[in-house]
């Protein structure tokens, strides 16, 4: 593949709901372009993609990087690596049903970063298909802004082909390919509405286009072209298209539309200068064999093999021995890349996702992809004892890999979590550990990460005297216990050098250890301020050691003196859901023995944002319920809070499960 200017390139992510037909799309794309055998059709099987993958094709002296991301949620990860790789976007649409969840945030997350985007009406073949409602829910949610560029030509089994409004002409399906042909005349009435709402917008892009509107001056093909892409690249104007995948009809209008509309990195600011370069790591992936592949999205200027670049992340060197580009998992080598491209570099030693590349060492850094917090934790469990530093390492890769995935050592419960985007996401993660790094693990609910505290003051006496011939050990102190508001806080008001200084850190230490299993279950103990006022020695037989146990001593008295209680995490929740869903939400929250903070509109959406507070204990699987009550359309995150005194009436019902 040869090296192609910037204004020459286009990167498009391509993105909609599982089984609406991306990938299927792709296979048409690739198979239009001499890349693919076949198109695979609704009845064959199919794999479901969890990662994005890359695409380039030549098309009329052009290229296109094509980025196919994964149609469910829970890898939602993967569509904002895209996004931050592409410049514009195709929505797939399955033309059969409503529009579905996976449709709803592939146009938010659009929205939200302001990529322009087509809407590609896939399944117009099939017999449940129904263009105009697909439009009409569109124009629900845009208004204006929706601009249908194909008009279908018939219905189910009928469906031949399609109308191109803009450039007046029609596409029929002959059995093989699509053919152009003359719009038919039953069509013409149907076309003239849809066009003057076209040029209507046209109109709006400039305001010498207005004046000629008004004065009935018909618009020339390049100024209604120039007038389109205008608004279609300031997110005035969504185009909309319809097609057949498994027919191909619709794909070469689509690849010329995907030119005459979508941005080029010039219009992003990109610029070709041989003696600068800088790239962005938006996506790693690690091979087997191959190790670390990053894709880079080049910025500025050009690179080349064999060249030195810097990494402004770690400040480190990395030497660039090949460049590729990609197609699907095949690598294709490269001389260079210039600005606007996407590219392949592998095995770069310290190169991660979000990192920025130049040659400079004083280059900024690019901003970041802002990956989802996990909605969702389980608890890993190894089939083999010895295999936790197996475990680490693999985990540790699949983070490279997926930045969304987290991990962590429950210092309560002795367990280690994993976090992703939901069930599935964790199952996939589970099943790489599996199939590429040879460990295998298994999923269990997490334990509530309780803790131990009291809830009154005590004043108590703790000794720790042994004689077992020769020297004894004796130890002895008096302590107030209180509980307060901070994990831990020790004083001293020791006077008249009734214990040494020289023990008094040890009667410290032996407080902290004890405090790492409580008097109820033997979780770690927390919020309590412990003083040390008086005790005694013995010249001979006091130790460290000695007063550490008398300490511990205390700490058991104190504890049953001051109502040893459990206390339990409280995690704050801010949850996003359409506003038909308040009610249940809120509803919902009350029944988990949570509390509603507040709520706000979220900005230009008919979502509300919901912020709350919940036991932790009530919501571990929260993420699953959230998805069921809101059709998948609700999003949350959870962080910790703080620590809050479990009601009286749950305690023993928690101590008899634990002890159990």
């Amino acid at each position: 593949m040869r090296v192609y200017e910037t204004n020459k390139i286009r990167n498009m992510v391509v993105l909609g709901h599982s089984g609406c037909g991306k990938t299927n799309l792709m296979e048409a794309i690739l198979y239009t372009n001499d890349k693919a055998k076949k198109i695979s059709q609704p009845n064959d099987n199919s794999t479901m993609s969890t990662s994005l993958d890359l695409y380039p094709i030549e098309w009329s002296d052009h290229k296109y990087n094509f980025i196919d991301t994964p149609g469910y949620y829970d890898f939602s990860s993967e569509v904002k690596s895209a996004l931050k790789g592409a410049a514009g976007s195709i929505i797939v649409v399955d033309g059969t049903s409503d529009l579905a969840v996976g449709t709803d945030l592939s146009l938010e997350m659009t929205d939200e970063e302001n990529i322009p985007k087509l809407i590609f009406v896939n399944k117009i073949d099939s017999e449940k298909a129904n263009y105009q409602k697909v439009v009409e829910q569109l124009r629900q949610r845009y208004g204006k802004k929706i601009a249908p560029f194909h008009v279908p030509m018939g219905k189910d089994k009928d469906f031949k082909g399609f109308v191109n409004v803009v450039d007046l002409f029609a596409r029929e399906y002959n059995g093989n390919n699509c053919v152009t042909i003359d719009i038919p005349d039953y069509m013409n009435n149907e076309i003239k509405d849809i066009r003057e709402m076209l040029l209507e917008s046209v109109a709006e892009s400039d305001e010498k286009l207005l004046d000629k509107y008004f004065e009935g001056i018909e618009f020339s093909k390049d100024e209604i072209h120039t007038g389109l892409r205008k608004g279609v690249l300031s997110g005035d104007i969504i185009p909309v298209l319809c097609g057949s995948t498994a027919k191909n009809i619709g794909i070469h209008t689509l690849l010329d539309m995907i030119w005459d509309y979508m941005p080029s990195p010039m219009d992003a600011g990109y610029e070709h200068k041989d003696d600068k370069f800088s790239g962005f790591v938006f996506k790693t992936k690690i091979d087997s064999f191959i190790g670390r592949i990053s894709y880079v999205k080049v910025i500025e200027g050009e690179i080349k093999k064999d060249q030195e670049i810097y990494n402004v992340n770690t400040r480190t060197k990395e030497k660039v021995s090949h460049i590729y580009t990609m197609e699907g998992s095949k690598q294709i080598e490269i001389d260079k890349a210039i600005a606007g491209d996407i590219i392949v570099l592998t095995k770069l030693s310290d190169a991660q996702t979000n990192h920025t590349l130049s040659i400079s060492s004083s280059h900024e850094e690019f901003n970041k992809i802002d990956f989802p917090k996990p909605q969702l934790y389980l608890a890993l469990k190894t089939k083999d004892k010895g295999d936790e530093d197996k475990i680490s390492t693999a985990l540790h890769r699949a983070m490279e890999e997926d930045p969304s995935i987290s991990k962590y050592r429950s210092r309560e419960t002795k367990q280690t979590l994993i976090g992703g985007q939901g069930e599935m996401h964790i199952n996939q993660i589970r099943d790489l550990l599996k199939s590429k790094y040879n460990v295998e693990v298994e999923l269990e609910e997490p334990k509530v990460a309780y803790r131990e505290t009291i809830k009154s003051k005590s004043d108590v006496q703790g000794r720790h005297k042994k004689q077992s011939g020769g020297h004894g050990q004796f130890g002895d102190v008096k302590i107030r216990f209180e509980p307060c508001n901070e994990d831990f806080v020790f004083e001293e008001e020791i006077f008249g050098g009734s214990i040494p200084k020289g023990y008094i850190p040890a009667v410290e230490k032996g407080l902290k250890d004890s405090m790492e299993n409580g008097i109820l279950a033997g979780y770690p103990v927390s919020n309590i301020k412990a003083i040390l006022y008086d005790g005694s020695y013995h010249d001979v037989d006091s130790s460290e050691m000695a007063f550490k146990m008398a300490a511990s001593n205390a700490f058991k008295k104190g504890m049953e003196e001051g109502k040893a209680t459990l206390l339990e995490p409280i995690m704050k929740l801010k949850i996003i859901v359409p506003e038909d869903y308040m009610g249940d939400i809120m509803g919902d929250i009350n029944k988990r023995r949570g509390r509603i903070l507040g709520m706000e509109p979220v900005k230009n959406t008919k979502k509300q944002m919901i912020l709350a507070e919940a036991p932790q204990a009530e919501t571990f699987r929260y993420s699953m319920d959230l998805r069921s009550m809101t059709q998948g359309r609700g999003k949350f995150e959870i962080d910790f809070e703080r620590y809050e005194e479990v009601p009286e009436h749950l305690i023993q019902k928690i101590l008899n499960l634990v002890n159990a």
